[in-house]
C-alpha cells in the first residue's frame, strides 16, 4: 500500500504545475490524493523518510509540505509515531473564542507577525460597525495570524481607543487583553462569504494568487449592548474548514 501511495505521488508530480514551490507541489498532490482515499481517518502513511528516498526529493522539502498538510488538517503527526490521515483544520462558528485560544485548545500552537498597529481615525465601514462617529479613534490592528509558523489568515481589527487605549497593550492575544481590561465581549454575530486571493495576500499567506478566501466579519458586543470589536479575517480556504451544529427546535 506505501509504494501504491509513492507511485502515485510519483506519477502525479510529473504533471505541469507552474512555478509553485517543489514543496508546496507535494503537498498539493498528497492533499489530493487523501482526499481521494478511502482508508478514513487514522489510516498510516509512508514515513518522512520513505518519502523522501522514494521520490528523490530532500527531506526539508518533504517535511515543509508535511508540515503544510498537518496545519489543514489532511494528517497528524505526534513525536515518534506513524504520521496518519486526519481531518482538515475546523473552526466552531457557534463558539465566541479568540484565535490563539482555540488553536492551543487544539495543540497547536498560535503566532503572528504584525503587518501594522495604529490608532486611528475609523474607516465608514469601521465607524458604522462600532457604532462611532467619523471623529471618534479606533486601534487598528493588522496581522498574519500563524499556525505552528505556518500563515493562516490575514487578520484586520477594530476597536474603539475608549476600549483599548493603546496598540502597544496587545501582544500575542487581544481577547486576553480584553478580559483583562474587563472589556472581554460575551456575543457576537458573524458574516461569512468567499473570495479569492489578490497577488498581495498569496504573498502573505505562501499560497497562489486566485486561491480561496473564506472571509469572516465578525462584529462582538459588551453584556449593555456596546460594539466592542470589529474584524475582519481572511482564512486560507484550503487549510480552514468552519463547523457549526444544527438541532431542532
Amino acid at each position: 500500500m506505501e509504494q501504491t501511495f509513492l507511485n502515485q505521488i510519483a506519477a502525479a508530480m510529473k504533471q505541469p504545475s507552474g512555478s509553485l514551490p517543489i514543496y508546496r507541489q507535494l503537498a498539493n498532490v498528497m492533499g489530493e490524493l487523501l482526499a481521494q482515499d478511502d482508508g478514513g481517518v487514522g489510516s498510516v502513511l509512508p514515513s518522512e523518510r520513505s518519502l523522501s528516498a522514494g521520490l528523490g526529493i530532500s527531506r526539508v522539502t518533504v517535511r515543509k509540505a508535511l508540515d503544510a498538510l498537518e496545519l489543514q488538517g489532511r494528517l497528524q503527526r505526534r513525536q515518534g509515531a506513524r504520521t496518519v490521515k486526519g481531518d482538515r483544520m475546523q473552526k466552531r462558528i457557534s463558539q465566541l473564542s479568540g484565535f490563539s485560544e482555540e488553536l492551543r485548545c487544539r495543540g497547536i500552537e498560535p503566532g503572528h507577525r504584525w503587518i501594522s498597529r495604529q490608532t486611528v481615525l475609523p474607516t465608514p465601514t469601521e465607524a458604522m460597525a462600532l457604532g462611532l462617529s467619523g471623529t471618534d479613534s479606533i486601534v487598528r490592528l493588522i496581522r498574519v495570524r500563524l499556525a505552528d509558523g505556518m500563515p493562516l489568515a490575514i487578520e484586520r481589527a477594530a476597536i474603539p481607543q475608549s476600549v483599548l487605549p493603546s496598540s502597544d497593550l496587545v501582544g500575542d492575544s487581544l481577547y486576553a487583553l480584553l478580559t483583562e481590561l474587563g472589556v472581554a465581549p460575551i456575543r457576537g454575530v458573524q458574516r461569512i462569504r468567499a473570495g479569492i486571493m489578490a497577488k498581495s495576500e498569496a504573498e502573505l499567506l505562501e499560497s497562489s494568487p486566485g486561491a480561496p478566501l473564506l472571509i469572516v466579519e465578525r462584529r462582538c458586543f459588551l453584556e449593555d449592548g456596546r460594539p466592542v470589536e470589529f474584524t475582519e479575517t481572511r482564512y486560507n480556504g484550503e487549510r480552514y474548514d468552519f463547523l457549526t451544529e444544527l438541532g431542532r427546535q
